[in-house]
């Protein structure tokens, strides 16, 4: 294939020999430098002075003896010389989004060299329009509809925008005035000196400006003044399709040629005739990006297009794809790929880090504790760079979490010592974030790992510029605007890979295609909003003014996105362009505009394919587990078995082994905030038992006590607990404070709540109310106990032989209803807040059923008639006068009926007496237990595949 840059390599030579040390080579950016060089090398016959390469910012930079300020420091001046004109009051926080947006369109201004003044121009008053003379009647009618669209209702709003308008050509001026001081300016200003001041490059002979499209007013009159001395020759890449009047792509090389004569006119027919010729064209759709990804590995091996190297291009509208197409390169088969596109510093280790930093000293952090919240600490600790924060992290680790405290006290002297981050204390803060970078780069340079290296460097530079703008005073900030900076910073970072250009499969953005060619294209993401990308009009200037002065507008954007994505594909012979074609969410699924004019002006067919997701879930392969000696030895060392563990070996026989034989603990998440069902049900199981001890009397508890309480909240009882008579406030933040936060009983100050867990405070509230209407309806009763274990032993045959166990566990509530009638009984309550209920049951052998688990919970049910009939027949110490006990399971969000009771009934039968239903329960019990101390019987998978959705051992199993 003839490329554009071989052409241009072969033009040099010819016109300028083989000593080319007296020119200089300008691109519009860096990466065709290197292929051009690759391409006078091939041409050379001989030794060769090779040229000097330049970008076209760099020229420009050349000349000018200012400094370009970084972004961050040209916003800081730009808000100072803002709040100087207008008077504004309002933080850097509230100008930054609107300021950048405002630096934009200064630079535009300078590139385009427009008159600040004119364009800025006081226009107080609509009518005012009438007087432009130079604004066709067209522009002046879209401006009214503009400035009409501050009217409506609040002509407020109009105005202020006038008035800020009328002030920004004072801004602009003040902002310049302020960086030329500091001998800085930002990139348009700078360009616009150097062209006004009339100080033309004069380092080479000759400058050869090589690929550009569109050239903005400072870069035209830079290029006329070199071309009049006789100093400039241009190389323009284009092909003869786009050429066409009504082609944007070509819009402004049309325009151009007729001004910049193109050195390689003379072989026109050769290289600008090529987009027209036959190609081997396909468009493919697909469900996901990620799915787009995927489909490089086929394409690369398809006709082994990876053989042919740098001449294959994988480009990527959308470079969020890179991880994702990296991980997709077949390795086994291509051995040099060329990355062009920068790895994100977002997506890498440290910057999670920096994010898990500031949030423990954040939100993190309470005050009024000292103290840190457990899970923020594990989030440092746990995260792959917390071993080079302290070698003590595993033991840190441990030591913390064995403690189970929520709150783990700051220290001095340590990595976990608190740093303000309040405006007067910001520097401190951003100090110590750069100290602990500091510590892991310095702890972790032994790895051998180029990615840790480079993005922690980065990372440890970007904190300390931010340390630099604050100490001189250029950045006044406070914390929310620190963090933005910071993140957009970040984001806005790459760290650039290493390695031979001019080698290997190329990956790149659209920008790195400019000015290169390639025989084998895939394009990526190819939909519309990536391309063309970032085609709005978000700007103070109004679309018609922009014209009238010749800015930027969105037609320019688009023209230049047309111009990169057919200058692409004009001498490749073999595209595929990908795109997404799901509707969900924001996406719209739109192929490019560029695509759907292909299809109707190439004149040639274009294959249509759509990617679908092959993928099918994998069949269960979990098998049964043999008792073999280990497994026996286990299980002889069992000696006592809770109903959960019973439930458990229903539910799933491997289950059980996991968690009983293997010992394999499921994760435990008590460290965090989240208040899930677990840690709800244990806060309302001890708000109700401080309720009960705390508000309502210790004896017989009689309905107009229990009206009391839900009347005032507070306590019936006569006793009070020091000065401070117990109220409902109390006995829930206590039991936030005990089971949430982990705090110790009698611990007086609790932690502040925030606002999820406020919402389940009055859920609980709720909760407790509603079990204390139920009790009112029975009273009067006794509460005799709250969460206390009862065991019975029972004898059962293991494998020939005897052996004895205990079963039991914690009982809820224990209660007498029927207080001071002929006919007490107790209850075994069991509090249910889950939203599942129990089923009713039609026989004591139903309860040992797997299958009534799921559908009916007959789980709930084993238990509850358990512990009632141990109750019946075993509690001496609560149950003296051994009145008839019935199960009760109280489902709390169900309990709002008139009708409604816990109380269990069996058969349509309610269970007044548990004990009459022993001997059947516990004959059951012991079988079901011998079966699973039977060594010939495997331990094997539930049949039940719903069982295995949350199952945490599924992976184990093959499920």
């Amino acid at each position: 294939m003839q490329t554009f840059l071989k052409q241009v390599a072969k033009d040099l030579i010819q016109k300028h020999g083989t000593d080319l040390a007296h020119i200089a080579v300008v691109f519009p950016n860096k990466r065709a430098s290197l292929f051009l060089n690759s391409e006078l090398a091939k041409l050379s016959e001989g030794p060769m002075w090779s040229p000097a390469y330049i970008t076209i910012s760099e020229l420009f930079r050349q000349q000018s003896t200012f400094t370009v300020a970084d972004p961050i420091k040209s916003l800081c001046d730009l808000y100072k010389s803002y709040t100087k004109i207008t008077g504004s009051t309002e933080d850097l926080d509230q100008f930054y989004g609107w300021g950048q947006l405002l630096l934009g369109d200064f630079d535009d201004i300078d590139k385009n060299m427009a008159d600040a003044e004119l364009v800025f121009r006081n226009i107080r008053d609509i009518h005012e329009l009438d007087t432009v003379s130079y604004l066709t009647d067209e522009q002046k009618a879209e401006l009214k509809r503009f400035f009409s669209n501050f009217t409506g209702s609040d002509e407020g709003i109009r105005r202020k925008f006038i008035d800020l308008w009328s002030k920004l050509h004072a801004v602009f001026t003040d902002f310049k005035e302020r960086l030329r001081a500091q001998n800085l300016a930002y990139e348009g200003m700078l360009y616009r000196e150097v062209v006004e001041s009339q100080n033309l490059p004069d380092q080479y002979e000759k400058y050869i400006f090589v690929g550009f499209n569109v050239l903005q007013t400072v870069e035209q009159k830079l290029f006329k003044a070199l071309r009049k001395e006789g100093k400039a020759l241009f190389y323009w890449d284009y092909d003869d399709y786009y050429l066409q009047p009504m082609n944007e792509a070509g819009a402004y090389i049309r325009k151009w040629l007729s001004i910049f004569p193109n050195e390689l006119s003379e072989v026109k027919e050769e290289l600008y005739n090529n987009f027209k010729e036959k190609k081997d064209i396909t468009f493919i759709s697909a469900p996901t990006e990620n799915l787009q990804a995927r489909y490089i590995t086929h394409w690369l091996e398809e006709n082994k297009r990876y053989l042919d190297g740098k001449r294959t291009a994988i480009v990527m509208c959308d470079e969020n794809l890179l991880q994702t197409v990296i991980h997709c390169i077949p390795g086994e088969n291509v051995e040099d790929v060329n990355v062009t596109t920068g790895y994100p510093l977002q997506q890498t280790p440290i910057a999670s880090m920096v994010a898990q930093l500031i949030n423990l000293q954040t939100e993190g952090y309470s005050q009024r504790e000292n103290a840190y919240r457990l899970h923020h600490i594990n989030r440092v600790l746990r995260h792959p760079y917390g071993k080079f924060i302290t070698d003590e992290a595993d033991a840190l680790l441990r030591k913390f979490n064995s403690t189970k405290q929520y709150y783990i006290k700051a220290a001095e002297n340590s990595i976990f010592r608190h740093v303000e981050h309040d405006r007067q204390h910001l520097q401190q803060f951003v100090a110590w974030l750069s100290e602990i970078v500091r510590m892991i780069a310095k702890n972790g340079r032994m790895q051998d790992d180029q990615l840790f290296s480079e993005s922690v460097f980065r990372m440890y530079t970007l904190l300390n510029r931010l340390a630099e703008l604050m100490a001189a005073g250029d950045l006044e900030a406070n914390f929310t605007i620190f963090r933005r900076l910071l993140n957009q910073l970040i984001a806005s970072t790459n760290i650039p890979f290493h390695g031979e250009p001019a080698r290997g499969v190329q990956i790149m953005g659209v920008l790195e295609t400019r000015n290169l060619d390639f025989d084998h294209v895939l394009l990526l993401s190819c939909n519309e909003g990536n391309m063309p990308k970032g085609v709005d009009d978000t700007s103070f200037i109004p679309h018609f003014i922009r014209k009238a002065y010749e800015l930027t507008t969105i037609d320019n954007k688009v023209a230049i996105y047309s111009y990169y994505f057919h200058s692409l594909l004009q001498r490749a012979k073999d595209v595929t362009i990908l795109y997404n074609n799901s509707t969900q969410g924001s996406k719209t699924g739109e192929m490019s505009r560029f695509m759907l004019q292909m299809m109707v002006e190439l004149g040639q067919p274009i294959r249509r394919l759509a990617l679908q997701a092959g993928q099918e879930p994998m069949q269960g392969t979990a098998t049964d587990i043999a008792k073999d000696a280990v497994v026996v030895e286990k299980l002889n060392e069992i000696s006592y078995f809770s109903p959960t563990a019973l439930n458990t070996y229903q539910r799933c026989q491997l289950m059980f082994y996991y968690k009983y034989i293997g010992g394999l603990a499921e994760s435990d998440d008590s460290d965090e905030d989240d208040i899930d069902g677990r840690v709800f049900g244990n806060i309302f199981h001890l708000a109700a038992e401080l309720m009960y001890e705390q508000l309502l009397p210790r004896e017989v508890i009689t309905r107009e006590n229990i009206e009391y309480v839900l009347k005032t909240g507070k306590s019936a009882q006569s006793v009070t607990t020091g000065n401070h008579q117990s109220t409902f406030d109390d006995v829930i933040s206590e039991a936030f404070a005990r089971e949430l936060f982990l705090q110790k009983k009698g611990t007086k100050q609790h932690p502040k709540l925030n606002g999820l867990q406020l919402i389940n405070r009055e859920v609980v509230e709720k909760y407790l109310r509603q079990l204390l209407r139920l009790d009112a309806r029975i009273a009067p009763m006794r509460v005799i106990k709250h969460e206390f274990d009862i065991f019975k032993e029972v004898e059962i045959e293991v494998n020939g032989t005897r052996k004895k166990l205990k079963i039991g566990g914690r009982v809820d509530r224990l209660d007498e209803v029927g207080t001071g009638t002929s006919r007490p009984r107790l209850r075994v309550v069991d509090y249910k807040t889950g939203n599942k209920v129990a089923k009713e049951l039609g026989s004591v052998e139903e309860i040992f059923n797997p299958a009534n688990i799921h559908d009916k919970k007959s789980d709930y049910t084993l238990q509850a008639l358990l512990y009632s009939i141990i109750e019946s027949t075993d509690d001496e110490e609560h149950n003296l006068a051994h009145l008839p006990v019935s199960p009760a399971l109280l489902f709390i969000q169900h309990a709002g009926g008139d009708d409604y009771s816990p109380v269990l009934s069996l058969g349509k039968k309610r269970i007044d007496r548990a004990e009459d239903y022993a001997d059947e329960f516990f004959t059951l019990l012991k079988a079901k237990m011998e079966e699973i101390f039977n060594k010939d019987i495997p331990f094997k998978p539930t049949e039940t595949l719903r069982t295995c959705e949350y199952c945490p051992y599924r992976q184990l199993c093959g499920r």
